[in-house]
């Protein structure tokens, strides 16, 4: 049973392989059969005729052996050729005049047989010309039919092949879309939609309202002083949106007032004025501690010089 599913399977591989998609069963079946049986009444002619030949020429041996041969061999090339019509999908004229033919031809070997060889090629009544010219009308129809069923198939394939590929160039015609015109579908898709960060509603005022439930456990220093920061570019907007969700924050505001900021700021300058002057005055005594060795020493170099 596996094996027949697997020879099953095989030549249908075959079909779909070389033909295409296979339309009935039965012709699978019966057009591989008759091909392959074409090819083996014609393996089986030649071993005959081979065996034939070991008698002697003429002989009765002979030809008990080497008509069978010359039968076989004169009806596998019409069962082969009728296989073929049964495999392609061609016209049921076609099969018919194949199958015509195959009788024509069946008949023509029947004769053979009969006259082979007392009335053959010379022998007796000699029904060679007729059984040959016989034999020659079947095996034209059915190399007509053949002809005429490979023709439409490759007809049909290149058919088939050019509306493909004219599907394909029309897919390939469609014109692409230009930068401007995706921004303009962008544009158009985001038309009218609102987007906000982190669920805070999108407002046309800068005023920020609270209510007193959201102030009944804050303590507010009305004497303190307020600083105004404003900020701008992507960044800076994004923390302050973070800053409102209790995020991170990025600036840290001072409690103390305007007052007490200047006068640490005179405090830290009248400081950095002090460290000037000691290091000015540092300096000034490096110099003079430098300076006095070296007049020194210069007024005795004069000194000796006057002496001599």
């Amino acid at each position: 049973m596996a094996a027949e599913q697997a020879a099953d399977g095989y030549l249908f591989d075959l079909y779909r392989r070389y033909i295409g998609e296979p339309e009935d069963r039965t012709d699978v079946y019966v057009g591989f059969g008759l091909f392959l049986g074409g090819i083996g009444l014609a393996i089986i002619g030649l071993l005959l005729f081979l065996w034939g030949n070991t008698f002697e020429a003429r002989s009765g041996g002979y030809f008990a052996w080497v008509g069978p041969a010359y039968a076989l061999a004169m009806t596998a090339l019409p069962v082969t050729m009728l296989g073929i019509v049964v495999l392609l999908p061609s016209e049921r004229r076609m099969l018919y005049t194949s199958i015509a033919g195959v009788a024509v031809t069946i008949g023509a070997v029947v004769g053979f047989l009969v006259a082979y060889p007392d009335n053959w090629n010379g022998y007796g009544a000699d029904y060679t010309v007729e059984v040959i010219a016989t034999y020659a009308v079947g095996l034209a129809a059915i190399t007509a039919s053949t002809g005429a069923a490979l023709i439409a198939h490759y007809l049909d394939m290149a058919q088939q092949a050019e509306v493909v590929a004219t599907e394909t160039a029309d897919a390939d015609d469609d014109p692409e879309l230009t930068d401007e015109e995706i921004q303009q579908d962008i544009d158009d898709a985001m038309d009218g939609v609102e987007l906000s960060w982190g669920g805070v509603e999108k407002t046309e005022h800068k005023r920020l309202n609270f209510s007193s439930d959201d102030l009944d456990d804050v303590s507010i220093d009305t004497d303190a002083g307020t600083t105004t920061t404003r900020s701008s570019g992507v960044d800076a907007q994004v923390s302050g949106l973070k800053g409102l969700k209790g995020g991170e924050t990025k600036e840290t505001t001072s409690k103390s007032t305007v007052d007490d900021q200047t006068a640490k700021l005179k405090e830290l300058r009248e400081q950095q004025r002090a460290e000037e002057l000691a290091t000015a005055d540092d300096d000034s005594g490096a110099v003079d501690t430098v300076r006095k060795p070296v007049a020194s020493l210069l007024d005795r170099f004069r000194n000796l010089l006057k002496r001599n």
